[in-house]
């Protein structure tokens, strides 16, 4: 295949037929009636539900609100238009004391405050990493941000430990998360839908046993520009459709591009096919106007998250029979 700027492009018609027919077929085989689905008010959560809805009819799947105290209001707000628009049966689930039993804010709070001291539940944060991997190379560390009520942001370089401190903390969300759902779809004898895209998964976008922990990934096979092109094709809600990606996660809102993929998705998606099909870099030059530097720095990244995340795409190794 010719690489283009048109070479994501899909037939939106076909495509759905053929992922209505897999999600079918998969719960055949596991002799399941239904579909569970966290609906996160983000466009991959969203185009799952269309697609579940096509294959069982909205009576047949089952939509979960899962909040907590850090995520955007209307995270909620369009999850549950969303689940309006498609006539599925929603519960909300605010998960927050879940959280605070576990110890999650606190755990994550400890390191901040080494950073901040003066860090307390008035202030909002995020973390991110370098942006703009196309303009200039950087390292992939990881920068914490907090704001007060004053407005005023301060910033610091997170170690190794404070990293790890804060993102053990943080995954908990979507570990807690992932047993509402189970619990919910095995009373119900329904799968646990996945939301996960293409873009995510190859660079290890998620989190395991969290929002990696499903039944199915009907949309694992997507670029994130082409699962926009499905969710107009469905007729997701406007506002979902024009949502920046985020994790929403943290109480200060973080896009998906400054948290971790560090480049717009209509570039990161043609870089990603290349790098994943080896194009060869003159055709790449050619097609996206980018520098020979510019595509190695990116294959560079992708290669080095890739390998860094390739245990959380792998069932846990065992030993060989003997």
């Amino acid at each position: 295949m010719t690489y283009s700027k048109d070479m994501l492009k899909m037939d939106c018609s076909a495509e759905t037929s053929r992922i209505v027919g897999f999600i079918q077929e998969q719960a055949r085989a596991m002799r399941r009636s239904g579909a569970v689905i966290g609906l996160s008010g983000g466009v991959d959560s969203a185009v799952s539900a269309e697609l579940c809805v096509r294959a069982f009819g909205p009576d047949n799947v089952y939509a979960l609100i899962l909040p907590e105290r850090d995520s955007n209001p209307v995270s909620a707000e369009f999850g549950l238009k969303q689940a309006k628009k498609l006539g599925i049966r929603t519960e909300y689930i605010d998960i927050t004391p879940v959280l605070q039993a576990f110890g999650t804010y606190d755990k994550r709070d400890r390191p901040i405050r080494e950073l901040f001291p003066e860090y307390d539940s008035g202030y909002k944060l995020k973390i991110a990493l370098p942006p703009d991997l196309l303009a200039r190379d950087a390292l992939n560390f990881f920068t914490l941000t907090i704001t007060g009520s004053d407005g005023v942001e301060k910033n610091a370089r997170l170690g190794k430990d404070a990293l790890n401190g804060i993102v053990a903390a943080t995954n908990t969300k979507q570990r807690t998360r992932m047993l509402e759902l189970y619990y919910a779809s095995e009373r119900m004898n329904y799968f646990v839908c996945g939301t996960t895209n293409k873009t995510e998964n190859i660079q290890g976008f998620f989190v395991k046993y969290g929002d990696g922990g499903v039944d199915i990934e009907p949309i694992a096979h997507l670029y994130k520009t082409q699962v926009f092109q499905i969710a107009e094709h469905l007729g997701v809600i406007e506002e979902i459709r024009k949502r920046k990606p985020s994790p929403d996660t943290y109480s200060f809102i973080v896009s998906d591009e400054e948290f971790f993929f560090r480049m717009p998705f209509h570039e990161l998606d043609m870089l990603l096919y290349a790098w994943e099909h080896r194009v060869p870099l003159t055709d790449i030059m050619g097609v996206m106007g980018l520098s020979e530097e510019q595509i190695k720095r990116s294959f560079r990244d992708f290669t080095s998250k890739f390998n860094a995340t390739a245990h959380i795409r792998q069932f846990p190794p065992s030993p060989p029979e003997s």
